[in-house]
């Protein structure tokens, strides 16, 4: 999530009540998880097993809760608790706002675009050329779609991210979404799937991306360039999809993993790790295709085997 202007390091230090360790002049460009994060951003980390990973991130200021080395040219900001401290600067430039008409008075819609009636088109989004936005969608706040794009019938686009910190009684607390939805051009989306807004960075879906019904999209995944996925498919969040993907049927692909470029992945497989591209795969776990049919081949072959060992 970028901020609308840059904000300096010690505007932030006295809002959180922070103290800065290293670099004093440096600007806020924007606030970031640790996966997504870019210079100029802000993140945190607030377990001493993650602080490394933090430091070396990209991110130029980092929410800390105990004090450490700063590297050269970024800066520390301690506070008693990095996570609320985060969480009150996304509330802060992302507010809770609430619809008050079936069409926010901020987005910008092409007079090319067909709007049905009951869609509803939330804060700051953007529709453009020739779009066709059906029956009953809900596009949520900072959504930007590109030209060409159809979304069918009852699809919900920038639902909030399922992510929540663990407390010490149990509870969790959800993180305040802060990202975007990013359609590009001549994407279309079947009816009722859903698409998570990524935490602070945002979800996108390629062009020339294909969506049958009954998709999830999952916070701040990223689908190439012309990726097929057929109906009722799961992709957990911050996955990344690299152009020409084929996700047949009922397959899931779990959080935090890539595919590579042209891979096709088998109805009702279950993918929990990175796959590189041009390949086949299916199964649970997903495996080579042709590896995975000498597997079933030889699981087949057992009853017998035993059969024959045990006489």
């Amino acid at each position: 999530m970028k901020f609308p202007a840059p904000i300096p390091i010690k505007e932030i230090a006295r809002k959180i009540k922070a103290q800065i360790i290293g670099d004093e002049t440096l600007l806020a460009l924007g606030i970031n998880e640790i996966h997504k994060v870019e210079k100029g951003d802000i993140t945190f980390a607030d377990m001493p097993k993650y602080f490394k990973k933090s430091l070396q991130s990209e991110a130029s200021i980092i929410l800390l809760s105990k004090k450490t080395d700063c590297p050269k040219g970024k800066a520390l900001l301690l506070c008693d608790n990095p996570f609320h401290a985060y969480s009150q600067l996304v509330r802060e430039h992302r507010p809770f706002q609430p619809l008050t008409a079936n069409i926010s008075e901020t987005a910008t819609i092409h007079p090319s675009s067909i709007i049905e009636p009951g869609a509803v088109i939330g804060h700051q989004v953007r529709i453009g050329e020739h779009c066709h936005i059906q029956a009953n969608v809900v596009i949520a706040g900072h959504t930007l779609i590109g030209n060409k794009v159809t979304i069918q019938a009852g699809s919900v686009i920038g639902t909030d991210a399922f992510y929540f910190q663990k407390q010490a009684n149990r509870s969790y607390e959800k993180w305040r979404s802060g990202g975007r939805v990013i359609i590009e051009d001549e994407v279309e989306i079947g009816a009722n799937c859903t698409v998570n807004k990524g935490v602070s960075g945002d979800t996108v879906i390629g062009k020339g991306s294909q969506l049958d019904c009954q998709v999830h999209i999952g916070h701040g995944v990223v689908i190439g360039k012309n990726c097929l996925i057929a109906g009722q498919v799961g992709i957990g969040g911050k996955t990344i999809l690299e152009d020409w993907v084929v996700v047949n049927g009922q397959a899931g692909l779990a959080q935090n993993i890539r595919i590579g470029k042209g891979a096709i992945i088998g109805a009702k497989s279950g993918v929990s790790k990175d796959l590189p591209g041009g390949k086949i795969y299916f199964g649970y776990p997903a495996a080579e295709v042709h590896a995975k049919q000498r597997e079933l081949a030889a699981l087949r072959h057992l009853p017998a085997f035993f059969k024959d060992f045990y006489q």
